[in-house]
């Protein structure tokens, strides 16, 4: 039986980046999902919630398809902190950020188009960050410009800097895309890279 079509429902370059690793063909598609939280809505839920939703939303396009979905928030003092968008929203969510240790959490969804089956996780990750000055946020955010990366944080560039310790089982996740297990949902729907 030939392998399914993949479909990464994410125009982010980094997650494109990072299932290049696993040498497996894919497409990619735009989801446009609204990314709003709902009132009260936990962080955890947040982020499976809209993997789920941004699978979904391409799915009618690709019939047959395995639709991966994904989405990630830094979370500081319970509350979500995503992409900042902004050079002030940056330096907001830096400060905020110093010296303390941040969670990240990752939602993973991969839907068969097929089937109608969706499989999600929510994969943690954390991070702790240095006490670092304001004007290193200033050369980090002028380096970087990671104005798309949850909590401006960008660990795969000279975000590094600014990082003391992280753990967790896969690094990939804080890039946004948990390739070990990505690997166990596609191995729910029957794909595996290794064949």
């Amino acid at each position: 039986m030939p392998r399914p079509v993949l479909v990464l429902a994410s125009t982010s370059p980094y997650r494109r980046e990072l299932l290049a690793r696993l040498r497996m063909p894919f497409d990619v598609a735009a989801p446009g999902v609204d990314e709003t939280s709902h009132p009260g809505e936990r962080p955890a839920a947040l982020v499976e919630r809209l993997a789920r939703e941004k699978a979904l939303a391409v799915a009618g396009a690709h019939p047959g398809a395995l639709i991966i979905g994904s989405d990630q928030v830094a979370v500081l003092n319970g509350e979500p902190l995503s992409k900042p968008g902004t050079h002030d929203r940056a330096v907001a969510q830096l400060r905020g950020m110093r010296g303390r240790r941040i969670e990240f959490l990752t939602g993973l969804a991969v839907h068969s188009a097929a089937t109608g089956v969706t499989h999600s996780r929510v994969v943690p990750f954390a991070v702790e960050f240095r006490e670092f000055s304001d004007a290193e946020i200033e050369a980090y955010l002028q380096a970087e410009r990671p104005y798309d990366c949850a909590g401006a944080a960008k660990a795969e560039g000279l975000g590094i800097a600014l990082i003391r310790r992280m753990e967790g089982d896969d690094p990939n996740a804080l890039i946004g895309l948990p390739l070990i297990a990505l690997v166990d949902l596609l191995a729910m729907h029957g794909v595996t890279p290794l064949a």
